[in-house]
């Protein structure tokens, strides 16, 4: 028997890495008009992005359902020594709230960990990565809770986006609402502090931002693993990553905005989540 690690569809780990390491993934809910889509399910990423760019609706996400959770769980525990489950910020989305209710309702045969990262896509992601890697090489229930909690407060989560119209649209604007009055001077920079949104920095140019990027990998220290984000320009993502892959980090994982994040951060965002050493 093991520990098993479940997360959320914002974490946005590429499918790869989920099959390898046996992550269990919990889709968030993605509407456009009145239907809603299980993000990565019913939905792809490709399928958002052209309904985003070109449909008449704006998208509204919602966490998935306490009853999602409590079937998840239930399926999962059998067999497992205890379930780890690592989510988005629960100051961005109820999605922990959800966990934990549907953990104390479950009738599971093992116990059920929640951990909020206060982080969101990839800041999450490599915590449930890191978590997923010690449950495979044997670590206890708790010391996977261990290895997810310490993971989380070394995440950094950067990301340059087009423009913030996106995250005001979608409420999650946060602190990085000092921002809006210079919208048309600047690409504007967020970073995820304390759980919400904040301002990171501001370039007149997409050049010189992709450039700050650049340099905030290496401003945070050493870096154990580290991946580059990208809503809908893969090319510059894989450009990005193969500077900073040959400049310092090493092998980087590239992932995709899915629809639950890319309702916020809309499309050309490109992004940083880095782990530190």
């Amino acid at each position: 028997m093991a520990v098993r690690v479940v997360t959320d569809s914002a974490n946005d780990i590429p499918s790869d890495i989920v099959e390898e390491l046996g992550i269990t993934v919990v889709p968030a809910y993605v509407r456009f008009g009145n239907t809603d889509y299980k993000d990565g399910v019913e939905l792809t990423t490709d399928q958002f992005f052209d309904r985003l760019l070109n449909g008449p609706d704006f998208p509204a996400t919602s966490q998935p359902s306490v009853g999602d959770f409590s079937e998840v769980y239930a399926d999962v525990a059998d067999g497992a020594d205890g379930i780890v489950s690592v989510h988005i910020s629960g100051k961005l989305s109820g999605t922990v709230n959800s966990a934990q209710q549907g953990a104390s309702v479950v009738n599971a045969a093992c116990p059920i960990e929640i951990v909020d990262t206060l982080q969101a896509s990839m800041g999450s992601g490599l915590a449930a990565i890191a978590a997923a890697k010690a449950a495979r090489d044997g670590a206890s229930l708790q010391d996977v809770v261990a290895v997810a909690n310490d993971a989380a407060r070394k995440c950094q989560c950067i990301c340059l986006l087009d423009t913030l119209e996106y995250l005001i649209k979608g409420g999650r604007i946060g602190k990085a609402q000092g921002m809006i009055g210079s919208l048309l001077k600047i690409k504007p920079m967020i970073i995820l502090r304390d759980g919400e949104v904040d301002n990171f920095a501001k370039e007149r140019t997409r050049r010189k931002a992709v450039s700050r990027l650049q340099r905030a990998a290496g401003e945070f220290g050493s870096v154990e693993s580290l991946a580059v984000m990208y809503s809908t320009t893969s090319d510059e993502a894989e450009r990005l990553a193969e500077t900073l892959s040959s400049a310092v980090f090493g092998d980087t994982t590239i992932a995709r905005f899915g629809p639950a994040l890319g309702t916020h951060v809309g499309p050309n965002a490109l992004g940083i989540s880095l782990l530190s050493a």
